[in-house]
């Protein structure tokens, strides 16, 4: 155990300074958005071909900048898919491989309590250079039963108010996620500052506003609520973006709106609506999550596209151009770190290894091709017809799912074959012989422990809280006692 400790150390943290970074781009520099949705499904959006689903500003965000078909994220749940993100690193270098549950579940994935603050992150490249760091809505890199958990400043953020925190942490209403967020661009409109705006929508509970839910009551049951979440989540956006208009700020803030995976598995049974308390929401449950993939194969907790393929949008006014579609950028989430570090004019610290690229060409409208493949690693479920991938390899055109012994194997040219309908493992025997070779290296690469330090004060864990109850539903939470 301790001997794979320095080598993880060595490969995601080092020293920084703000004397260490220089300026790469001439101008001001700019101010950076980075809206993370939840579970937002890539076909969750009217541009992308919903026919009743309604997103006017995302709408608008996409026809002011550059709408990217193909970017990826690296899990297909929640916690490792933001370390991702913040790290620039395959969560599983930093033993996040599922979602951050009580301590007791996290011993039995083999898990941390947290993520390790070594960590490099994001925020805190940007904050060492001057920025000022806010991170509002969900955190999810713990859990609100683990005690003894980081906060937020010990990942680079000055400014926060979240939900899904660490036990003992002020926790914020999740409807205030962009109340708390405008209120940062006006406090700060003076000078540089990053914002991580990790939003609700559309996780279950899903718990919409009575006026959305008003606006869509011509809908039957099912689509009205995941409607009206849809909505509210939109109508988010639009104020925040809202906020950087009147701030004046607009033409120098990079804003990149995407979510952390694919939409979740419609529940067959309709349940009563029930409390969860990582979020404090009450709401209606999974039956009503019916978001769409835009014909993408797969879902939430699949390693197909579905899962793993979401919208990113960027707008960047005098850098992006308008209404631009980017159907052939392959950019996945540990690309964001050195991506948004090179549009701040950061340099990344001499001894950070990280597993993105710098695909900034990308977000100034240039052709740009990424010269690394894109690892995957699911340790959740194996439900079938598409659960059953426990690895995943993309390099140029080809991607290949495989088990972990490598017996089980699907190939897929993603540039011909979006929807993952055609397996071509068979006719492409040499493709599939060198993708398996890349996927179980890189598998075994990956540190056989989670790094120490990270785990709750085993005298201060509670027990784990009893089977979720079903709770009245209630008008205030839903905007309606019951569903029509």
């Amino acid at each position: 155990m301790k001997k794979l400790l320095p080598a993880l150390l060595l490969f995601g943290t080092a020293l920084y300074s703000p004397a260490a970074f220089a300026a790469s781009s001439p101008g001001p520099r700019p101010n950076i958005v980075f809206i993370f949705a939840d579970d937002w499904g890539w076909g969750d959006l009217s541009r992308h071909g919903s026919t009743w689903l309604r997103t006017p500003h995302l709408d608008g965000l996409a026809a002011a900048g550059i709408d990217f078909g193909q970017f990826n994220v690296l899990n297909p749940v929640c916690s490792p898919s933001r370390t991702a993100v913040m790290t620039g690193q395959y969560p599983a270098r930093w033993g996040v491989h599922q979602h951050f549950a009580h301590p007791a579940q996290n011993r039995q994935r083999d898990m941390p309590d947290w993520l390790d603050p070594r960590a490099t992150t994001l925020p805190g490249l940007l904050r060492a250079a001057g920025y000022r760091t806010g991170h509002f809505g969900k955190w999810h890199l713990t859990n609100r039963q683990t005690p003894g958990a980081p906060r937020p400043e010990a990942y680079g953020i000055d400014e926060w108010a979240v939900f899904n925190g660490g036990a003992g942490w002020p926790a914020a209403k999740v409807g205030d996620t962009a109340a708390n967020t405008v209120a940062f661009i006006r406090a700060h409109r003076d000078r540089p500052f990053f914002i991580n705006v990790w939003l609700h929508e559309s996780h279950t509970p899903h718990a919409p506003s009575a006026e959305a839910m008003e606006r869509w009551k011509h809908l039957d049951e099912q689509r009205r609520v995941y409607a009206a979440v849809i909505t509210d989540g939109d109508a988010a956006v639009g104020r925040i973006l809202g906020a950087l208009r009147e701030a004046g700020i607009e033409d120098n803030t990079l804003v990149i709106f995407s979510s952390d995976n694919g939409p979740e598995n419609t529940g067959r049974v309709k349940r009563p609506a029930y409390t969860e308390g990582d979020s404090g929401v009450t709401g209606y449950d999974a039956y009503y999550s019916v978001g769409e993939t835009g014909g993408l194969r797969g879902r939430k907790r699949h390693l197909f596209e579905g899962g793993v393929r979401v919208p990113f949008i960027v707008r960047w006014p005098g850098r992006a151009p308008a209404g631009i579609k980017n159907d052939t950028t392959v950019i996945t989430a540990v690309d964001l770190l050195p991506t948004l570090c090179a549009a701040a004019g950061v340099a990344l610290p001499a001894g950070y290894r990280g597993d993105g690229e710098d695909l900034l060409p990308a977000l100034t409208g240039r052709p740009v091709a990424r010269t690394k493949p894109v690892f995957w690693e699911w340790r959740g479920g194996q439900a079938e017809p598409d659960g059953w991938p426990r690895l995943a390899v993309r390099d140029g055109d080809w991607k290949l799912l495989l088990t972990h012994d490598a017996k089980r194997v699907s190939l897929h040219r993603l540039t011909t074959d979006r929807a993952e309908a055609q397996d071509e493992s068979v006719a492409q025997p040499e493709v599939v012989a060198r993708l398996s070779r890349l996927a179980l290296e890189w598998k075994a690469s990956l540190p056989a422990r989670p790094p120490e330090g990270c785990f709750a004060p085993a005298d201060q864990i509670a027990p784990p809280p009893a089977e979720k109850k079903a709770a009245p539903r209630k008008a205030k939470a839903t905007g309606v006692a019951n569903p029509p």
